[in-house]
């Protein structure tokens, strides 16, 4: 167990007015920051929106019906990358009994959290921890979080999984295995926009006994200079598909058409974004969005990620042999799964691409 780690919470509730310097932004990033009210940002209503995809059609019998939702669906993901979902068929119970879980472990005192500190200098990276320095500057996060494989249950270590509140367990277990059939519906629609059989997609990144979903509830503290700081810095997601409930307070944005646009809070709604391995099977037809979070001096931010994950060593990727062609060549070249994650980290997370637009993005104000 590792307690010599300062934990943002601690920071934040110490009565702090400055933020110690690991925390603060690069100036180019500051740049982008600004001095901006987050809750002010996601009021406005003018300039690009992330799209809404009502699912409630997405199986209609009438064929236009449903052809039309799958349509909006695929759209959303070539264009955007990300798209709040409404009438997903998770149960509204299941979901408030999630988050309720959530917001109950981030109450316990500190030292009761500690109790299951995870080590990432050992590589055990499930449990509770809060981002270790990982390059030169010591840039850190304003952030703590809550990590651990979720689904299938079979592989999962639930001896590391919060005993209090006593709902954990059972809520976050009943969420993900409604997800689990969210995530098949998804992949059906997406292969089908890639004009593949139903299932190519799921089975390409391990099918249903094989993609894994990995739960990271993000607790993002009250921060005194949030025009210094990021809850996550700008990233994107290397797994298949991330699902992202909140609790209703802003933070997400999204880098779209070489600007920073924060996502709305949509009540009932599930955030999904196209990950990595997506975008490299649909050679980058399919979108994988760069993104960042940021933190406020209001109000205290929970976010709950789930993440699917194809297995490491077996899955390759590369662009699938029907979305390439003489006029549309292969963008990404073969690695595996962990070869990717292991490209990204050396590569400070986001490509050369995205890279050059977000400082010209930066230097335009």
């Amino acid at each position: 167990m590792v307690t010599s780690i300062v934990r943002v919470e601690s920071l934040a509730s110490s009565g702090i007015q400055a933020i110690p310097e690991e925390y603060i932004r690069p100036q180019e990033e500051l740049t982008s920051i600004g001095g901006g009210n987050v809750f002010e940002e996601e009021k406005k209503k003018e300039g690009p929106q992330v799209p809404t995809i009502d699912l409630m059609e997405i199986d209609s019998e009438d064929k236009l019906v449903r052809e039309e939702c799958r349509e909006q669906l695929k759209r959303a993901a070539m264009e955007w990358g990300v798209m709040h979902l409404v009438n997903h068929g998770i149960s509204d119970d299941v979901i408030d009994r999630v988050k309720k879980a959530g917001q109950a472990f981030f109450n316990l005192p500190v030292e009761e959290k500690e109790k299951y500190a995870n080590d990432q200098a050992s590589g055990n990276v499930e449990g509770y921890g809060s981002k270790l320095a990982n390059n030169a500057s010591g840039q850190l996060e304003w952030q703590d979080y809550f990590f651990h494989l979720a689904y299938p249950l079979d592989k999962t270590d639930m001896s590391i999984w919060p005993k209090s509140p006593t709902d954990y367990a059972e809520a976050t277990s009943e969420y993900t295995r409604q997800l689990r059939d969210l995530v098949t519906k998804i992949l059906s629609v997406l292969s089908l926009g890639l004009g593949l059989e139903e299932g190519r997609l799921e089975k390409e990144v391990g099918g249903v006994e094989e993609l894994l979903f990995k739960m990271k509830i993000n607790y993002y503290p009250k921060c005194p200079q949030p025009e210094l700081a990021l809850g996550v810095e700008a990233h994107t997601d290397v797994c298949a598909l991330t699902f992202i409930l909140h609790n209703m307070v802003p933070g997400l944005q999204l880098f779209y058409q070489g600007k920073w646009v924060t996502a709305k809070c949509v009540p009932n709604s599930i955030i999904m974004q196209v990950g990595d391995t997506i975008e490299i099977l649909s050679n980058g037809k399919y979108r994988s969005i760069l993104h960042r979070g940021l933190v406020n001096k209001e109000r205290v931010r929970i976010s709950w990620a789930v993440f699917c994950e194809p297995p490491e060593e077996k899955t390759l990727l590369k662009p699938l042999p029907e979305t390439v062609s003489e006029t549309e060549p292969p963008l990404f070249p073969p690695r595996t799964f962990r070869q990717h994650i292991q490209h990204k980290i050396f590569n400070k997370k986001i490509t050369q691409d995205q890279e050059d637009a977000l400082l010209f993005s930066t230097k335009q104000g």
